[in-house]
């Protein structure tokens, strides 16, 4: 669904700002509640596009854990 799309979208951000903080992270102090924060944030935009796709009736691939 569209609102997925969006929301995973905006969830490959969140990572990537988290990955800029990690990196920051080894030159400067950075406080630790940003990474958990950014952490939660992404496992929250992954929920909500997993709803926002359950409602519009998209089904989504589930995730077996092996290579395919």
């Amino acid at each position: 669904s569209e609102a997925g799309a969006l929301f995973h979208h905006a969830r490959t951000v969140c990572r990537r700002a988290e990955r800029w903080v990690v990196a920051l992270s080894e030159h400067e102090q950075v406080n630790e509640h940003v990474l958990v924060y950014l952490n939660r944030l992404s496992d929250y935009l992954f929920l909500a596009a997993r709803i926002a796709n359950k409602q519009a009736g998209v089904r989504e691939q589930e995730w077996s854990g092996k290579a395919q």
